[in-house]
């Protein structure tokens, strides 16, 4: 390894100044972060990181993942210097509306960003995943001499990443899977937005780390790149055990009155502060935004070196199509994230029974689909047997095999989301994660990352309802289902039937655009007449339409609760209100159809409209109106599922009751 120099040194206050002129422009920002990790990130980037500028995309680059995201303005730094399509008047509109350098990073927006990261400890737990993903891939396609998959994913995280618990869950599943290829930097400022970290924690780090068996390394000064470089090459020297390299840095370094300082961390240093701060670094360039040919030419060189690693991997991959050609295709479609001709044909058989539990009729479909869809992989959060969430006849993935297709994720629900949204950012595979829904809020951070970056994660959650039953109401859901559907770009479906779930993971599969959290029941229940194809890919359609007249009665319902609706038709036909029963197993797919499809559906003047839902009726206004909303305004209770559901007024009995009181009719004889 070449070593470090003055030109080195004076790269690595370039992008300790730029990161300043970034902040101090916006007028907001996070200096602290950028001034003390500025060696750190150079170290790696100029020594280690492999990656072509020119192709920001290509597969075998190595990962970056900035977990303490709020240090944006040193990752924008690095990104133009290296020579990424960001302009330096894109560092000019630092945090401004339109602009390619966001107040934290996001995948998609900017050249370079692997991950959308801020919220802290996500950046490393999605990194968690993004390791898994290579070594799965590595195991499933690589060939003794044409080693296709073959990079790391490097991060830097700081000390409030390591506070949450994300990155508790995140670092002991890395460790008991033995992530070789995974290294953490540690930016150990000791500081947090209160003060000393040691106001609020005093955890050992080396020994938690150890405990969960990652090899841990230490450097003494953070100002001291070669000895980073030392660190980074013991840690990628072994790849028995993830490797977390504790750097000790000040925070703000420079500033002659705020390094060390919480001052530091959230807010601009101040024209007089910057200025002073410029001259403590020994710059020069007396406007800012201004970096010297010089310094320029030497992040060119670099940045080709670098380069050079996607040349080598070119003529692997080269002979690899030659030893390998059907094997090269089919990894080729993997990465670009089209699914295999004919996959939506797929038979699901579903047997003969009458009735069945959504989650189990899932389990049928997941295994059918996952046949024709080797990259189809996932797990669940310690209750894959209850979720019916195991890929039959595949291996679980362990230490020193990460070949399989199924994870144990353990009970770690929010960890388990953000490595699916890691799985899905690296390309190559398709990841679905199962708990039950009530556990929904232990993982919703991670889902609305998945949403934000637009990653197709499939989410399983079963046990959706008050029919949990005995296991009583910290277990039965009640809010979730609505507080799933208010996440932008989070499609939740509830299919009614085990027809319906067999469509809702074909929708579910067909999206790239998003996650789609499948919302399904413990109970059985009837297997109702199959749907046309497509129908549930449209939200909502008509399961049984009004005899003897226009409908006086439209009663929309989802999931577990369509068959009540069909049995309530049938009382109000008799009584002589003709009613359409629409089954309704997706309100955000619903909405993207066009608005002549809603009038299809509910358009009918004078006709009374009934929500009939167990959880929250929140976000069924915009389809019924003020008619009739039969929703929760409560918990359940422990006591058999069916008889929570009567005494909280899902029976055939009371809904019809009251439909019949809006209607204004006498209530007949028995109901």
């Amino acid at each position: 390894m070449r070593p470090f120099d003055h030109d080195d040194a004076a790269a690595i206050t370039a992008l300790r100044v730029l990161a300043i002129d970034q902040v101090e422009a916006a007028r907001s920002g996070h200096p602290g972060m950028p001034l003390g990790a500025a060696p750190m990130a150079y170290a790696l980037w100029s020594r280690f990181l492999r990656f072509d500028p020119t192709h920001p995309d290509w597969p075998d680059r190595d990962r970056f993942v900035l977990s303490a995201g709020h240090g944006s303005a040193l990752l924008y730094a690095l990104l133009h210097l290296f020579g990424f399509d960001l302009p330096m008047d894109e560092l000019r509109r630092f945090r401004q509306w339109g602009s390619r350098t966001p107040g934290h990073p996001e995948v998609g927006h900017t050249p370079g960003v692997e991950t959308t990261t801020g919220p802290l400890g996500q950046g490393l737990a999605t990194a968690v995943g993004l390791a898994i993903a290579e070594r799965h891939l590595a195991a499933r396609f690589n060939r003794p001499g044409a080693e296709v998959v073959g990079h790391r994913t490097f991060v830097i995280a700081g000390d409030g990443d390591l506070m949450e618990g994300i990155s508790h869950e995140a670092a002991s599943l890395a460790g008991h899977l033995g992530l070789g290829r995974l290294v953490v930097l540690y930016d150990d400022n000791e500081i947090t937005i209160e003060g000393a970290t040691s106001l609020a924690v005093s955890d050992d780090v080396t020994r938690r780390f150890e405990a969960y068996g990652w090899r841990v390394l230490e450097v003494a000064d953070g100002n001291d790149p070669a000895a980073i470089a030392a660190a980074l090459e013991r840690a990628t020297a072994r790849e028995d055990a993830p490797a977390l390299i504790r750097v000790h840095t000040r925070i703000g370094f420079g500033s002659p009155n705020k390094e060390g300082s919480a001052d530091a961390h959230g807010a601009p240093l101040g024209p007089e502060e910057a200025a002073a701060t410029r001259r403590a670094l020994g710059w020069s360039e007396p406007e800012p935004f201004t970096v010297s040919e010089g310094i320029r030419r030497h992040f060119g060189t670099l940045a080709a070196e670098r380069c050079a690693t996607r040349g080598r991997w070119l003529e692997t991959l080269a002979r690899y199509r030659a030893e390998a050609p059907a094997e090269a295709v089919e990894l080729e479609r993997r990465l670009s994230g089209e699914l295999p001709g004919g996959w939506d044909g797929t038979a699901v058989d579903l047997g003969s029974a009458t009735s069945m539990a959504t989650r189990q009729a899932s389990g049928l479909a997941l295994n059918a689909f996952a046949a024709g869809l080797p990259e189809l992989v996932g797990g669940s959060a310690d209750l894959a047997p209850s979720n019916n969430s195991w890929i039959k006849g595949e291996r679980a993935m362990s230490k020193g095999d990460l070949g399989g297709r199924n994870i144990h994720f353990g009970v770690r629900e929010h960890a388990m989301a953000a490595v699916c949204n890691g799985l899905a950012l690296h390309g190559g595979l398709r990841p679905f994660a199962s708990t039950f829904l009530v556990f929904a809020d232990y993982l919703r951070p991670a889902a609305r990352l998945a949403a934000l970056m637009k990653q197709p994660v499939i989410y399983v959650f079963t046990h959706d309802s008050l029919a949990v039953g005995e296991d009583g109401p910290t277990h039965q859901p009640v809010e979730h289902v609505v507080s799933l559907r208010i996440i932008p770009g989070l499609t939740v479906i509830r299919p009614a039937d085990a027809h319906e779930t067999v469509q809702a993971w074909e929708t579910a599969l067909a999206r790239h655009s998003g996650p789609t959290a499948l919302v399904l029941t413990r109970q059985k229940v009837p297997v109702l007449d199959r749907p046309a194809p497509g129908a549930v890919a449209r939200g909502a359609y008509v399961k049984a339409e009004a005899e003897g007249g226009v409908p006086a009665v439209i009663l929309a319902a989802s999931g577990s609760e369509v068959p009540l609706a069909l049995d309530v038709r049938e009382r109000l036909q008799a009584a002589g209100h003709p009613t359409r029963v629409v089954s309704a197993p997706s309100l955000d797919l619903l909405a993207e159809q066009p608005p002549a499809y809603w009038h299809e559906l509910f358009g009918v003047p004078g006709a009374l409209k009934v929500a009939v839902e167990a959880g929250r009726g929140q976000g069924w206004h915009r389809w019924v109106g003020d008619g009739v909303h039969v929703v929760l305004h409560d918990f359940g209770a422990s006591a058999p599922g069916d008889e929570v559901m009567r005494r909280r007024g899902f029976s055939v009995e009371a809904v019809t009751e009251r439909v019949l009181a809006a209607l204004g009719a006498a209530v007949p004889a028995g109901v």
